[in-house]
């Protein structure tokens, strides 16, 4: 008998009790009652809410782990990911110092006139060539550095002020007072952030030595404090400078703000309609629950499959020329996850054939979704799979529609299939296998298929660039971050030069800046952040600006705002923030090529989803977004 069968007999069953034997009726003997389950499976229960933040604080999660924690993969995780960076820029002048002194004894001292000028040649050639992987080294490690402490540190501090100045001034302020307070907040956060640095490097300066000698090379043992303070004060220093201008340009730049209009149809204009779907969250089983919302959120994908089944009624009355996917396709990126996913979407060609979907944290940052206390070691081979797993569904959905950027010419190169083909075989190895060698050869595929472009079909036409902003995370509890890394923001510039007429979606999972109204938690602002959004927003604003709108994801938020000329979109979650039997929503977009190469984007329509419990009908209606469609309304 089916579970579900039986559970709905034990509940229209009487009891039977004993009778006399002699008043039976002759007949089949009867089966025994169906005994109830002492616990409904369907239901879950205490485990599936062990992660969630809807069901438990950040502080009880917090506390959770640290008595779970692995303190040895701690340790180990540590080690490879700060003080060993941290070492390599410290060594970096010493070594290079020693080497020079070394050399000028034993080999220019000796010479003299022309000949130690050819001496000096043959340095600088052994410099170029023998010395750049130190140097390549001592560069890798220091961006690694500033992106694991020093943006964050900035980040942390502007974010703070700002969340602790909403709280006390934030009822007395309107739209104009919020952006001068985060203006304010971001200086502070400059000034203060240079002060610290500064301090740190007059305690750490004494420690510090700059000039080596022959026996560091002899023993190295020697530099370990000296190199750790070196690179204390190099970080440090960066940091005070980069502080202040991080902090000055923030508040000196455009803050964000609800949208105050949407444009209206411009006469004779192309049109693109888009339908913007976020966080979806597929689980792989048809009773799991999500991490986040465990059991006050929904159950299976149902709902996702009632989704995309509306969808596609739409589009079959009114055709969308994009459907775009915003990151957080899976729960926590697990090949199950996929599948589900990839199944529901396949019972859809016509939706198939135009969605464009990224990454997001739950796909590629999860290292355990029963256990947010497990750390993942640089050298495991976790993180590469979830990257790989996500690579390969991408490549299925739109491998032969969108472009890689070839950073040697600087202009949009083969498919994400093409570039791809190449390495097939190693990427269903690494899946078999997950040897730490192809792991390191598989990283710099990762990088080098990020950002996608899906070209515009005419020179003035709608492109989408596809980013990756989620950062490269080792533990469950800070897979939510967020990071922009400068080579994909060049990329991004190669297709705008390449494309001076086009209009773009810049498409991203995290969101660019924090939403202009006070936030609940301070959680909220720096453990789920684009660590550099703003400096991000401003490289939007110089290549971009009005030519593009920016779609993003990851906080379930519905709001559409604007940030100088560029419009930005969060989408809500059609999936979360709601159980089974509760509604939920998305929308679709419509893009508009206006004047002057501008993008114009009008007033959305938004699709309800109706819960288990209301039907199966969705209604379909025009809406505005959130607070900036209220306000657009009250504009006219």
């Amino acid at each position: 008998m089916q579970f579900d069968t039986l559970l709905e007999e034990i509940g229209g069953r009487q009891p039977r009790t004993m009778t006399d034997s002699r008043h039976r009726h002759p007949g089949p003997p009867h089966k025994p009652p169906p005994v109830p389950p002492l616990i409904d499976p369907r239901l879950g229960d205490l485990e599936d809410d062990s992660s969630s933040t809807k069901q438990h604080s950040l502080l009880r999660i917090a506390g959770s782990l640290l008595a779970e924690i692995s303190l040895p993969k701690l340790v180990v995780a540590w080690g490879l990911l700060i003080l060993l960076p941290a070492i390599l820029i410290g060594l970096a002048p010493l070594i290079v110092t020693a080497w020079l002194a070394a050399f000028a004894r034993k080999v220019v001292a000796p010479l003299s006139g022309i000949w130690a000028l050819l001496a000096l040649v043959i340095l600088l050639a052994l410099a170029w060539t023998g010395w750049r992987p130190l140097w390549r080294a001592a560069e890798q490690a220091f961006w690694s550095l500033n992106a694991l402490a020093v943006q964050p540190g900035y980040a942390l501090c502007r974010e703070g002020l700002q969340h602790l100045a909403e709280h006390l001034l934030g009822a007395r302020l309107g739209p104009e007072g919020h952006a001068r307070l985060r203006a304010a907040t971001a200086a502070g956060a400059g000034l203060i952030g240079c002060a610290i640095a500064l301090l740190v490097v007059t305690l750490a300066w004494p420690a510090s030595r700059w000039v080596g000698d022959a026996a560091d090379l002899v023993w190295p043992q020697r530099l370990v404090v000296p190199a750790l303070a070196n690179a204390v004060v190099l970080i440090s220093s960066y940091l005070a400078a980069a502080a202040l201008v991080w902090g000055f340009a923030d508040a000196t730049m455009d803050q964000p703000r609800d949208l105050r209009a949407f444009d209206r149809p411009p006469m004779g204009g192309r049109t693109w309609r888009v339908a913007h779907l976020s966080d979806l969250h597929a689980v792989g089983e048809r009773y799991g629950f999500r991490i986040e919302s465990g059991r006050a959120g929904p159950r299976g994908n149902a709902r996702l499959t009632r989704l995309l089944a509306q969808l596609d009624a739409i589009h079959a009355a009114r055709p969308l020329d994009l459907v775009l996917v915003t990151g957080d396709v899976t729960d926590a990126g697990r090949s199950a996850e996929w599948a589900e996913f990839l199944a529901v979407l396949e019972r859809h060609p016509l939706l198939a054939e135009r969605t464009l979907m990224l990454p997001g944290n739950h796909d590629i940052n999860v290292v355990d979704r029963a256990n947010p206390a497990r750390l993942d070691l640089p050298t495991s081979p976790g993180g590469r799979l979830r990257q790989m797993r996500t690579l390969s569904a991408m490549t299925a959905i739109q491998g032969d529609r969108v472009r890689i950027v070839d950073r040697r010419t600087g202009r949009l190169g083969d498919t994400l299939s093409g570039a791809l083909a190449p390495r097939r075989r190693a990427i269903a190895a690494f899946a078999e296998t997950g040897t730490l060698r192809l792991s390191i050869e598989l990283a710099r595929v990762w990088a080098d298929v990020l950002p996608m472009v899906l070209a515009p079909d005419t020179d003035d036409g709608l492109g989408v660039i596809v980013l990756n902003t989620c950062a490269e995370t080792h533990f469950s509890f800070t897979n939510a971050l967020g990071l922009i890394t400068a080579e994909q923001a060049h990329a991004l510039a190669v297709a705008a030069r390449q494309f001076p007429s086009a209009r773009w979606i810049v498409a991203l999972h995290h969101h660019l800046m924090e939403y202009p109204t006070p936030a609940k938690a301070l959680s909220e602002r720096i453990g789920t952040a684009l660590i550099n959004g703003s400096w991000f927003v401003r490289q939007l604003e110089q290549h971009l600006g009005s030519r593009a709108v920016v779609m993003h994801g990851h906080r379930h938020i519905d709001w559409i705002g604007e940030c100088g000329s560029l419009r930005i979109i969060s989408a809500p979650s059609p999936v979360m923030e709601a159980t089974d039997y509760e509604a939920t929503s998305f929308y679709i977009h419509t893009l508009a090529a206006g004047p002057q190469g501008r993008l114009c984007l009008l007033r959305p329509e938004r699709v309800d989803i109706a819960g288990e419990g209301d039907g199966v009908g969705v209604s379909s209606s025009p809406a505005a977004a959130g607070r900036s469609a209220r306000a657009a309304e009250q504009i006219g």
